[in-house]
């Protein structure tokens, strides 16, 4: 049971910024993802390309892990806390 445990608290630990940035700074409607308008009025320098090149699965928003994968790629700005 241990192995398990160690992984997802790793895991939760790596993400909780991610998602802290997903929730608070910019999700108006907290339905815990990013639609294009709330990261536009975020990061106004960002396009729908750039948006649509950080929706890796075409979904129309992104979530936690896509923001987390964006924030390394420097296409959107790290998470301040």
């Amino acid at each position: 049971m241990k192995r398990l445990t160690m992984p997802a608290v790793t895991a939760l630990i790596l993400g909780l910024p991610t998602l802290g940035w997903a929730s608070t700074a910019a999700d108006a409607n907290a339905d815990g993802v990013l639609s294009l308008e709330e990261v536009m009025v975020a990061h106004p320098e960002i396009n729908p390309e750039t948006f649509a090149s950080m929706d890796a699965n075409d979904d129309g928003v992104l979530d936690a892990d896509e923001v987390g994968v964006a924030q390394e790629a420097g296409l959107l700005p790290a998470t301040d806390g």
